[in-house]
């Protein structure tokens, strides 16, 4: 995977070697599924993160509301202007390249819309009986949040952060093919085409894989975002 072999440089794909190889004779097709690994972990990582961060936000900004409600509204609306791929590469510039990093980079730019739908869905359910009857039990607020809201948008989370995962996958590739991503000789599906884009008419092979890789991750990560979509809303299920 790692090992060069230039007796077996830029094979087609054969018998021995599925996918082919790369200029210095790896294994295309192994480089690709250990590239899913670091891809999936960035992607799952990353959205934990988010999905912390925007919950915290949102529930505790539209629940407590004042100037904390303002701040965070503003926050948000910062986070949303600025293109979150602008944002993970200052970010990373700072910091520089290596998975900590990448994690840190795209666990703090993508949180402003978990946190919209938490906060859009604190105001809703925050003057329903249950909430009201555990204030007067006495409740604490961090009690409140944690045992009567949050369970309560477990589906609208789970769409966006399934969501979420893909446009991670997506942003990682992108920040590897820039070189501020995994660093070498560990292979991602980014840095696969950074190396690939002068094979491309000798051997094609070596980016058509790592890319097809990335189309079909994000991709089935959407459809998985949009079935639970459909599943989870009494609405969609009603119209079907």
């Amino acid at each position: 995977m790692f090992d060069a072999n230039l007796m077996h440089a830029e094979e087609a794909p054969n018998g021995q070697f599925w996918f082919g190889t790369d200029e210095q004779g790896r294994d295309v097709y192994t480089r690709v599924l250990y590239g899913a690994q670091i891809s999936l972990t960035v992607g799952i990582v990353s959205q934990i993160i988010n999905s912390i961060i925007g919950l915290s936000l949102g529930i505790s900004a539209a629940y407590w509301g004042g100037w904390w409600d303002d701040f965070v509204n503003g926050l948000t609306n910062v986070m949303l202007a600025i293109p979150s791929l602008i944002f993970a590469l200052a970010i990373m510039a700072v910091l520089g390249p290596g998975l900590p990093s990448l994690l840190i980079a795209l666990g703090l730019t993508n949180w402003s819309w978990t946190c919209r739908i938490a906060r859009s869905s604190t105001l809703s359910l925050k003057g329903q009986g249950y909430v009201q009857a555990a204030q007067t039990l006495g409740y604490s607020d961090i009690r409140i949040m944690a045992t009567q809201l949050l369970p309560n948008m477990v589906g609208p989370i789970l769409v966006i952060s399934t969501l979420g995962i893909g446009s991670a996958v997506l942003a990682e590739a992108a920040l590897s093919f820039l070189g501020l991503g995994i660093r070498p000789p560990f292979p991602s599906w980014g840095s696969m085409l950074t190396g690939a884009r002068e094979l491309i008419v000798v051997a094609p092979w070596a980016a058509v894989f790592p890319g097809l890789a990335i189309f079909i991750t994000v991709l089935g990560f959407n459809l998985l975002g949009d079935g639970l979509r459909d599943y989870l809303d009494p609405h969609m299920r009603t119209r079907q």
